[in-house]
């Protein structure tokens, strides 16, 4: 076989590797990672969790560099392009870079027949394990037990909010699946959990291996107003600080989590008020209630599961007064789709439903379907409900058809998300409708 000689052929090559899209295992990672000799002299957070686990790790690096750390971050799923899974100092790394991490894996890999996510996820650790760093922040991609990620220790362990996503794999019900991301934790290390109402099993699990456990509400707090607020830990008490740059209620929990995670590496990096107030207020993170400005208002918001769309529902009831919602709509077939509608049905008035780019997706016809079926018994004017080829295709008529004082919605995916970014970010203006 010929070499690679690109990003994309290197992509296309491990996912040629393994009969599975996904084979929940640490063993292959381990062992290539053994091979590999990838270790991190720095400390390492590790977060998981069923939403808000991006936010958190957007944060902790914000801090992070604001304090003058030189940070290394692993995110995913990517919107656009591969390469926005790797940061170095906040910025995404070449597609270059990431070549002979993908050689140095396949090297090693031998007789292995390791999964993308497996290989990609190897070819960053590498990466980020020799690259001059002071701190490395990892986020989980699915559940924490089996997921690649927690092939390498970590220094601090964060859990977001749990709630029911992916059960085919991770479980039924909340307290099976909080004990699968509880698997991140390690013995006498930090376990900062934010979510105020955590599963007992997440508390039981750290309790067992002798984690040292931060729980919301016991071992760190927050509070404010609506000009600023304040959190308090350990020993230590952040005053007037900004609110985080990511819109949203739910995003103080995430801020307060990640401060914490800071907080419990102290005596190895210490962070100051300044720099948790710059980092907070100068954060980025594209696709979680992104406002962009515009006639008429564009929201861009990933949440694909019923509790982070219930947290889309009430950030966009208070955003204030617009005549009329369009929602661009995709989703994958395998998620609650009649709950995700049910948050969002009292919002829309246009519904554009689209296709994705993945065998996983809804078709934009079922999704109208199932849309059709929420709508059963509402009152008021009728809705429309729209069928189109691609997320671009889907906002690019909405915004034909919107008056500017309107807002449209994109969510459902980050496919649905990353379809309407992948010529950068849309700028709208509507024509004035008469």
């Amino acid at each position: 076989m010929t070499a690679p000689a690109t990003l994309q052929e290197w992509l296309a090559h491990c996912a040629r590797l393994h009969p599975k899209t996904m084979d929940l295992s640490l063993e292959r990672t381990v062992e290539v990672a053994r091979r590999l000799g990838i270790q991190f002299r720095v400390p390492v957070i590790t977060v998981a969790g069923t939403n808000g686990k991006g936010s958190t790790c957007a944060m902790i690096e914000s801090i992070a560099r604001h304090a003058g750390y030189r940070t290394g971050l692993y995110q995913k799923p990517e919107l656009v392009h591969f390469e926005e899974r790797c940061r170095l100092g906040g910025e995404p790394v070449a597609a270059e870079a990431l070549l002979p991490h993908f050689e140095a894996v396949e090297t090693a890999r031998g007789e292995i027949a390791l999964t993308q996510f497996e290989f990609s996820t190897l070819a960053i650790a590498r990466l980020l394990s020799l690259a001059a760093l002071d701190l490395v922040i990892l986020e989980v991609g699915l559940g924490g037990r089996f997921d690649s990620v927690n092939a390498f220790d970590t220094d601090c362990a964060v859990i977001t909010s749990i709630a029911l996503d992916h059960m085919e794999y991770l479980g039924n019900d909340r307290e099976s699946i909080g004990l699968e991301k509880a698997q991140i934790m390690r013995p006498a290390k930090p376990a900062v959990v934010s979510d105020p109402l955590p599963p007992a099993s997440v508390v039981a699990h750290a309790e067992a291996i002798g984690a040292d456990l931060w729980l919301v509400g016991r071992d760190f707090n927050h509070r404010g107003d609506r000009q600023q607020w304040a959190w308090s830990g350990r020993g230590r008490r952040y005053h007037a600080l900004s609110y985080p740059a990511l819109r949203g209620a739910n995003q103080l929990l995430n801020a307060a989590g990640a401060i914490a995670a800071l907080e419990a590496l102290r005596e190895r990096l210490p962070i100051s008020a300044q720099a948790i107030r710059n980092g907070l207020a100068m954060v980025e993170l594209p696709g979680r209630f992104q406002i962009v400005p515009g006639q008429p208002a564009l929201v861009l918001d990933v949440a694909h599961n019923p509790q982070a769309v219930a947290a889309l529902a009430v950030n966009l009831d208070a955003m204030g007064f617009f005549p009329r919602t369009h929602a661009v709509f995709g989703a994958m077939r395998d998620k609650d789709i009649p709950e995700l509608l049910a948050r969002m049905v009292p919002l829309v008035d246009v519904w554009h439903c689209c296709d994705l780019p993945t065998p996983r997706a809804a078709t934009a016809a079922e999704l109208a379907d199932q849309v059709q079926a929420a709508l059963v018994g509402r009152r008021g004017e009728p809705v429309q409900v729209h069928t189109h080829a691609s997320p671009a295709d889907a906002l690019r008529d909405a915004a034909a058809a919107v008056d500017p004082a309107d807002r449209i919605v994109v969510f459902g995916s980050f496919y649905t998300v990353g379809g309407v970014l992948k010529k950068g970010l849309p700028r709208l203006s509507a024509p004035h409708l008469g």
